[in-house]
């Protein structure tokens, strides 16, 4: 699922998880960058469990706690708050006021601002414009586990927090809800103000 969906996760460092299920590299996420970060190349300074590189630009303001790895060019505004294990590939841009949590971002990728992105793996160039949020906990039912169609098929993830998975180059408009466990092929665009429901129950 992992290498249909994301071009470039062959040469991450996540290649080992290649043929894992989303939902299960996110749960693992903080213990994995854990094990990356002392293998990280010199262009890296690392306090606290945060690893930045050195031509990365983090405002003052952001608040990032680790684990967490934030490669070359990326842009963490002020306002910004990533949390729980938070993997940001070479030109990522975090907005003021957005949240990651326990999430990878690939390449390029762009969260303009006011942004939750929760338990999730987004592709490269991705684009989410303001307000759109990611969901990763259902708390509107008794049974939380996040189950998912995906095309003929109903999947159960065995976990209660899970929000998407995004393929490369996928859109997704201004205030926007992506709804707990997800996933989006690439180049997927969603509308502004739309819902992206793939329970069973939708």
């Amino acid at each position: 699922m992992l290498r249909r969906h994301i071009a470039e996760f062959e040469l991450s460092p996540f290649l080992p998880q290649i043929d894992d299920p989303p939902w299960n590299l996110t749960l693992a996420l903080p213990d994995l960058l854990e094990r990356l970060l002392p293998g990280l190349t010199p262009g890296f300074s690392v306090r606290d469990g945060v690893a930045i590189h050195r031509d990365a630009i983090i405002e003052a303001g952001a608040v990032v706690k680790g684990p967490a790895i934030i490669c070359g060019g990326c842009f963490v505004a002020a306002g910004a708050y990533l949390r729980g294990g938070v993997f940001l590939d070479d030109g990522c841009t975090i907005g003021p006021g957005c949240e990651v949590k326990s999430s990878i971002l690939f390449a390029a990728t762009r969260l303009a601002h006011l942004n939750f992105v929760g338990d999730s793996i987004l592709g490269s160039d991705v684009n989410c414009e303001a307000g759109a949020v990611i969901a990763n906990f259902r708390n509107e039912r008794g049974d939380r586990r996040i189950r998912i169609r995906h095309g003929d098929t109903v999947i159960d993830t065995g976990t209660e927090r899970f929000g998407a998975l995004v393929g490369d180059g996928a859109r997704i408009g201004a205030n926007a809800v992506i709804a707990p466990g997800a996933i989006l092929a690439p180049g997927t665009v969603v509308g502004r103000l739309a819902l992206v429901d793939q329970s069973p129950e939708a």
